[in-house]
């Protein structure tokens, strides 16, 4: 519960610190400016507290690892949501618009996790998680996204260390394994979700688990 506070508080800050030039700049995200990613967490956001109060009394279906699932193709900015996402990014106009959207829904989504109780159990796309698994999995979701934000950005701040390796291990679970000691949890967490392509002696270090990636995941 607390990474994902620490995870979300430092994206929101990044986007906040943002120049308004920024926003036109490409993210990390395939066919999505700076932005598009920033509505992207407003939605994020949204969808984090529609989930915490949509209560379940069934068994979990999924953990915070089972939550994500795997593509075989990598997104490629053309789905209908995706396309939707980018034209209400432009209907913002102004960075300060969406930078207050955001801070207002996403300090609320903040603050509807820190209340939260992790063992309670919630419903969202037609599954069944304890919100303790929920959130974790919104780790993984932030960190990602904070790298993506920064991709082209080499001044903005990085996410933070242990929201790097939290992530990072949820990664490892995904993939049914840990990535090599000598990869740092940035470039594995890059490298494993296909952000970039790893040298010849990382694609080496990487032995079996190279033909397991990378992992695209929705």
């Amino acid at each position: 519960m607390d990474l994902f506070a620490r995870s979300w508080a430092a994206l929101r800050t990044a986007v906040a610190d943002l120049p308004d030039e920024d926003f036109a700049r490409p993210s990390g995200c395939t066919g999505w400016l700076v932005r598009d990613l920033a509505c992207h967490l407003v939605i994020d956001a949204q969808d984090v507290l529609i989930t915490l109060v949509t209560p379940a009394d069934t068994e979990p279906t999924r953990d915070a690892a089972t939550y994500w699932d795997v593509a075989a193709t990598p997104p490629t900015g053309e789905d209908p949501l995706d396309a939707l996402t980018v034209r209400l990014a432009a209907a913002y106009g102004e960075p300060w618009l969406l930078k207050f959207h955001l801070d207002d829904v996403g300090s609320a989504a903040g603050r509807a996790a820190r209340l939260a109780d992790p063992a309670t159990r919630v419903r969202t796309r037609d599954e069944v998680l304890t919100t303790g698994d929920y959130l974790s999995a919104y780790v993984l979701e932030w960190t990602l996204h904070h790298l993506d934000l920064i991709a082209h950005l080499p001044e903005a701040a990085e996410p933070p260390a242990e929201g790097l390796a939290g992530a990072r291990e949820l990664l490892e679970k995904i993939a049914g394994t840990a990535f090599p000691p000598s990869f740092s949890d940035r470039d594995a967490l890059l490298i494993g979700t296909g952000r970039r392509a790893p040298t010849e002696a990382e694609q080496a270090a990487l032995g079996d688990l190279a033909a397991k990636l990378p992992l695209f995941l929705g």
